[in-house]
């Protein structure tokens, strides 16, 4: 008897908000009109998974309005399943306004998003009928949604009790924002995921700031750092325009070059570099050599370069491109011995 596929390769939860955009580099107080994006760290993950021939469903709490239709009929539009949305006449949906920039004037970011629909979403209210064996792979969560506020935090901790009782694994990308919460704050309510996690994801900067580790110390020790503390995990950390550094539990530290990319939107880089690692990662898991990290690293840098090209925070890109983006040779991994 053939063996049952999962429904899902990848189970995600988080907010997902609108953005308002100044079109041709006005700054806001300039502004007649505004480009609408729609985009949430999970869901532009998800969206990046499904584009690589992934089934992902992407779990959240909307306003039961116009807006709240136009987020979820945009992800759905792309092929995430958004069946477990859940619905509310109250609260609302949250935003917040790019202003774009180019040096030596820098791009900014306002949010409005307090009170938000998912911040304020219940543990009863995930779908307890998916969170069986055999649903999905993965779970991936972000340290964006734990800083909602209790209630979503909550909700991320049942889902992650249901996910591993189902014998999921776990992913979790530490995502820290200064305008949720400290980095204090940030270490404490991450800890739960980050012990737990079987693939731990965080930008250099933010394993810094959370872990109050100095800046002095090198990207190849801030990993072995993160090593120590949750031994359980493959761990990768993004370096920006010097690409990332993965490493399996015990293993040896490889480092993956970023391609070269010619930028238009860099907001969604990091969740499209994530949605690259996972399909890696599940394609073909880490198994103690350094081959299957080393193949996932190349994936997450390869949609990240293409995401950079392309303007909103999805990372539309094609398979086929990818895999093109992946035969050059400039960018090869290799390991830190």
């Amino acid at each position: 008897m053939a063996e049952m596929q999962p429904s899902y390769d990848v189970v995600t939860l988080g907010e997902t908000m609108l953005r308002l955009t100044p079109p041709g580099m006005r700054r806001i107080e300039q502004a007649v009109s505004f480009d609408i994006e729609v985009g949430g760290s999970e869901s532009n993950t998800a969206v990046g998974l499904v584009r690589l021939g992934m089934k992902v469903a992407w779990l959240s709490r909307l306003t039961n309005n116009s807006l709240g239709r136009l987020i979820a009929n945009t992800i759905g539009g792309y092929g995430v399943d958004t069946s477990g949305v859940v619905w509310t006449d109250h609260d609302r949906v949250g935003t917040y306004f790019l202003e774009e920039g180019k040096a030596p004037r820098g791009s900014t970011i306002i949010y409005d998003r307090a009170n938000s629909a998912i911040s304020r979403m219940q543990p009863s209210e995930l779908p307890a009928d998916l969170f069986q064996p055999n649903q999905a792979k993965l779970l991936h969560l972000t340290g964006i949604t734990v800083a909602l506020g209790p209630d979503a935090a909550a909700t991320c901790q049942t889902a992650l009790k249901l996910a591993k009782a189902a014998g999921w694994r776990f992913s979790f990308d530490l995502n820290y924002r200064s305008r949720l919460w400290t980095p204090a704050a940030a270490a404490a309510g991450c800890e739960l995921f980050a012990q737990a996690a079987d693939l731990l994801i965080t930008p250099l900067g933010d394993a810094r700031l959370i872990y109050g580790l100095a800046a002095q110390l090198t990207a190849e020790k801030v990993l072995e750092e993160l090593a120590a503390r949750y031994s359980q995990a493959t761990i990768v950390v993004t370096l920006g325009k010097d690409g990332a550094l993965g490493r399996e539990p015990q293993g040896q530290i490889i480092h993956q070059p970023t391609f070269p990319a010619e930028e238009v939107g860099r907001i969604g880089g990091g969740d499209a570099f994530a949605a690259g690692l996972l399909y890696g990662y599940l394609q073909a898991p880490p198994t103690g050599s350094s081959k299957g990290l080393a193949t996932a690293l190349r994936w997450g840098a390869a949609v990240a370069a293409l995401k950079y090209t392309i303007p909103g925070d999805f990372p539309l890109i094609d398979r086929a491109e990818v895999l093109r983006l992946m035969e050059q040779d400039n960018t090869k991994p290799t390991v830190n011995r």
